[in-house]
């Protein structure tokens, strides 16, 4: 049996891709140490304040307020998107206009609002209209303390967008699914559940996993309003010290670290919702082939 005529499979080469990656390896490189070996950088200041505890407990604090935010944030997107799907013309209206005010005024603004919120309403009560039932009363100031309004005011903003990321996730469901699970006899909130949302995580993941570091980094803004995040803490101690470089170094260090961390579960999470589907660039992605002789 002649062989010479089979055709072998090759994998495609790409040099040019590791010359390019190898580039910029060494320019990042480069940068790294031109930043590390200034004279003008008190190295001792970093290593000093990179475990201080006023550094350990603001990062706590930014993490705790991304995720309690974030958790906030997906349910209210969640209802928003919902909302702005209905048929219901007055529910479309009413999330259509919550995203677009959130949307169009800046997140510091939002902020500044809350955490001054104290100033309109001076007293706050919360409880039945036109009855002496009463709920809720104080002092604004008492009841809506400043890592409050920063939470209250970080989550709006947040459902606005993620709003618009699963409201696409649950248009990106084939319709006719909605219909044979409506043909079964399934209520529309049950169909939603457990039959829209779980297709729809596929593409609502990956965008609400860069919200997700969005928000770590946006908590750096509640400092406005004096909340005890990381980005404050730094900035109280180089206030003392005049050390502002060297305890940027320190803030902008924790902050890789955990919007690195964080990319962890978003990636397992997408592997688990996006079983079944190959994605190009990631391991199940078909090679690129040459076709030659032996």
């Amino acid at each position: 049996m002649d062989l010479s005529d089979d055709v072998v499979a090759v994998p495609l080469r790409h040099p040019w891709r590791w010359i390019s990656g190898g580039i910029a390896t060494a320019l990042l490189l480069s940068f790294i140490w031109a930043v590390f070996s200034a004279t003008s950088i008190q190295h001792d200041i970093v290593t000093k304040f990179l475990f201080d505890p006023r550094i350990l407990i603001g990062m706590g604090v930014t993490v705790v307020v991304t995720v309690v935010c974030m958790f906030i944030a997906t349910v209210l997107a969640t209802l928003l998107a919902v909302m702005k799907l209905s048929d219901n013309p007055l529910q479309r209206w009413l999330a259509t206009g919550f995203i677009e005010f959130f949307r169009g005024t800046p997140l510091l603004l939002q902020i500044v609002f809350w955490g001054y919120l104290g100033i309109i309403f001076p007293h706050l009560v919360l409880g039945v209209p036109y009855t002496d039932i009463v709920f809720l009363s104080g002092k604004t100031s008492d009841l809506i303390p400043a890592i409050v309004a920063g939470i209250i005011a970080l989550s709006l903003n947040e459902a606005a967008y993620s709003a618009e990321i699963v409201r696409a996730g649950i248009l990106a469901v084939d319709g006719g699914q909605v219909e044979a699970a409506k043909s079964l006899g399934m209520s529309s909130s049950y169909t939603m559940r457990r039959i829209v949302l779980p297709q729809a995580m596929r593409v609502i993941i990956p965008p609400m996993g860069n919200e997700f570091i969005g928000m770590l980094k946006n908590t750096s803004l509640l400092q406005v309003i004096a909340v005890a995040e990381l980005y404050t803490a730094s900035s109280t101690i180089s206030a003392a010290n005049l050390a502002q470089i060297e305890l940027l170094m320190v803030s902008g260090f924790w902050y890789l670290i955990m919007t690195t961390v964080l990319g962890v579960p978003q990636r397992a999470l997408e592997r688990r919702y996006g079983r079944g589907f190959e994605v190009v660039g990631g391991r199940s992605a078909p090679r690129a082939f040459k076709v030659g002789k032996r």
